[in-house]
């Protein structure tokens, strides 16, 4: 039977050992903390499969404008634009004329013919800075003639198209010149509409079997035959201009890449060994660690729970001890 002596042995090598491998555990997520936020400007992804991704734009937490935060989604290889209607696989992506190509699976295409799947209606955001591109075109199919107003439009629609806003145009060019296959449709009927608002796609699509989407794609600067069409969404975004953010890119000063606080969204200058204010080579400003507040936190997080439970095995043990009526010796001592 153990004596008070060997119990309070037990007790000192069990401390003793719970505190080394506290002290291990503590320097572990030091050093893991340090480690991610070393080069805090390589956490952000420039680009996703063969499609580049700059400022505003950021597939991490932290990186771009915080307008456009959780907004795109790199998913094996694919960019993805996310809104309220779903995912949308990313084709094209322009900064210098800023906009995206974004294709649905959902809508009518050339091998569908004059059989229509069930479809969305594509949705934007409208707190976020995207808009729905005005070279669209939206060609519907098979629509209820006594619900929606299908009908040729007038020429004068062409000048005054705020005049023609209820008519679905059965004269459409693209009706009459499907992109890519002209002869696809055999017994269906086309209509061309430009709904204004998501209400309005999700009305028409009520009254007709199918939908789709054309853009007009530039192709060069000759006035008359500068666009074609193709299947697509074009969806145009605004680029926040701000003298920080080109500070902090200035290579000049740094090169950092524009970036945001996960946690209170103010702007950050992201570099190679910190996070700045201001831009990478300014002394005056006030530097910080940690792009990601949710590694910043989970490694809190991890901290303050071994601090806790070291303080409750300690008060347990203190407990466990054995009375000595005030009196400390080298058998009860605890440390």
């Amino acid at each position: 039977m153990p004596t008070p002596s060997s119990k309070s042995h037990m007790a000192i090598s069990l401390t003793t050992n719970f505190i080394s491998t506290l002290s291990v555990f503590t320097i572990f997520l030091t050093l893991q903390f340090l480690s991610i936020t070393e080069a805090q400007s390589r956490i952000c992804r420039s680009s996703c499969g063969d499609l580049p991704i700059q400022y505003p734009f950021g597939i991490d937490d932290g990186c771009g404008s915080p307008y456009y935060r959780h907004i795109l989604v790199c998913t094996g290889g694919q960019l993805q634009l996310r809104t309220p209607s779903g995912r949308y696989p990313v084709r094209n992506l322009s900064y210098t004329d800023p906009h995206i190509l974004v294709t649905d699976p959902l809508m009518w295409n050339c091998l569908d013919g004059d059989n229509f799947r069930p479809t969305r209606p594509f949705s934007l955001d409208t707190s976020t800075h995207f808009t729905l591109s005005p070279e669209n075109d939206y060609l519907f199919f098979d629509c209820s003639e006594s619900d929606v107003l299908v009908e040729p439009k007038p020429m004068f629609c062409e000048r005054f198209p705020d005049q023609c806003d209820s008519t679905c145009d059965s004269s459409s060019y693209l009706c009459r010149h499907m992109p890519e296959c002209p002869s696809s449709l055999r017994s269906s009927s086309c209509c061309s509409y430009y709904p204004k608002a998501t209400e309005s796609l999700r009305l028409m699509l009520k009254h007709c079997a199918s939908y789709t989407s054309v853009y007009w794609r530039n192709l060069g600067s000759t006035p008359a035959f500068d666009q074609a069409p193709e299947y697509g969404i074009r969806v145009d975004f605004d680029i926040p201009v701000t003298t920080r953010c080109l500070q902090c890119q200035d290579t000049a000063k740094g090169g950092g890449t524009c970036g945001f606080d996960a946690e209170t969204q103010d702007f950050l200058c992201l570099c190679d060994k910190g996070n700045s204010t201001t831009y990478c080579n300014d002394r005056t400003s006030s530097h910080r660690r940690g792009v990601v507040a949710g590694t910043a936190t989970a490694v809190s997080v991890a901290g303050a729970f071994g601090i806790g439970a070291g303080v409750w095995y300690l008060k347990k043990l203190r407990a466990k001890a054995p009375v000595t009526h005030g009196v400390q010796t080298n058998e009860n001592r605890l440390f």
